[in-house]
């Protein structure tokens, strides 16, 4: 029949009829569902309530002891007027600003040297990776005895060059590079990782670049880098998560039980400052909210290196 609008017929969209899954597809599929239960079950009880009930108690006044209680948004004021959040914030900050490119480039160049051995490509990536199963504790303590001002190992190596060495774990603007240079104890994943990127990148590449004339630096930056960019994108966005997540190796450090000879509130990063605040003056509401601020902060940075990977991040057989 004609319709008013158009004076013509209009043809019902024909709608198409889902296909029932077959009696063998239902199977499969409730097979991967059992296989999978467990981990659904955990995923659930360990992570997604302990979430959601974080948020819950980042609303309320709890000391663990007593029944939480609501406050709303009083916890959330509280944090923009507490002077050591500033503070723990930005040592936190500054400490992966540095951190993630010396630990990436270092990486990177270790993984270049590796990339370059034959035989003994095996016993390097050993002796590289073992660094990176020392407890994170007997780290924090490594770095006292390495940077001591007055008899670390450090101090010593630079003085036979002439150089009189800081004070590294008692000055505050030497604490957050000392534990910068001790992390890269544990460079060893990263460039494990990275060794595996390098493997992959085709030699017709390099040959192509070698009769165009390039050097080693050119065929480094044009060809190399390029062809990696998907494992170092890995490596930077674990290691700034891993940065603002910075606890073990300065808590052990300078804020262990009874350590009162290196506390210093230039090693007071957000974690620990949230450690205090909840397991310590068991303000457990008040660390929730500082818990969920972390999160969202890591969220909004991994989101802005994602938007910026789409332009520096090349992955094989994608299309621009």
């Amino acid at each position: 029949m004609p319709t008013p609008a158009t004076g013509g017929s209009r043809e019902a969209p024909v709608r198409r009829r889902r296909a029932r899954p077959s009696p063998s597809e239902r199977r499969e599929r409730n097979a991967a569902l059992r296989f999978i239960s467990p981990w659904i079950v955990g995923f659930v009880v360990f992570t997604a309530w302990p979430i959601l009930y974080s948020a819950y108690l980042s609303l309320t006044d709890y000391d663990v002891i007593n029944d939480p209680t609501f406050v709303g948004l009083d916890n959330y004021r509280e944090m923009a007027q507490d002077p050591k959040v500033a503070l723990s914030l930005w040592n936190t900050l500054v400490y992966t600003v540095v951190q993630v490119p010396l630990y990436t480039v270092v990486a990177l160049a270790l993984a270049l040297l590796l990339n370059q051995a034959a035989r003994s490509a095996g016993f390097f990536r050993t002796a590289f990776f073992i660094p990176k199963m020392t407890p994170p504790v007997a780290v924090g303590v490594l770095l006292l005895l390495l940077f001591n001002g007055q008899y670390g190992i450090v101090n010593e190596v630079l003085s036979w060059v002439g150089i009189q060495g800081p004070s590294w774990t008692t000055d505050q603007d030497w604490i957050k590079p000392g534990l910068v240079l001790i992390s890269l104890w544990t460079v060893g994943s990263a460039v494990i990782i990275l060794l595996a990127a390098l493997r992959n990148v085709p030699n017709d590449l390099y040959d192509a670049a070698r009769v165009d004339g390039a050097g080693f630096w050119r065929r480094t930056r044009a060809v190399t880098v390029p062809m990696i960019s998907g494992a170092l994108f890995f490596v930077v966005v674990i290691n700034t998560i891993a940065g603002f997540q910075m606890f073990t190796e300065a808590y052990s450090a300078y804020f262990g039980a009874g350590n009162s000879t290196y506390r210093n509130d230039a090693a007071l990063f957000y974690v620990i400052y949230l450690f205090q605040e909840g397991f310590q003056e068991l303000h457990m509401g008040y660390a929730s909210a500082l818990a969920w601020l972390l999160f969202v902060v890591i969220m909004l940075v991994t989101v802005v290196q994602l938007v910026v990977s789409r332009r520096l991040v090349y992955y094989e057989g994608e299309q621009r």
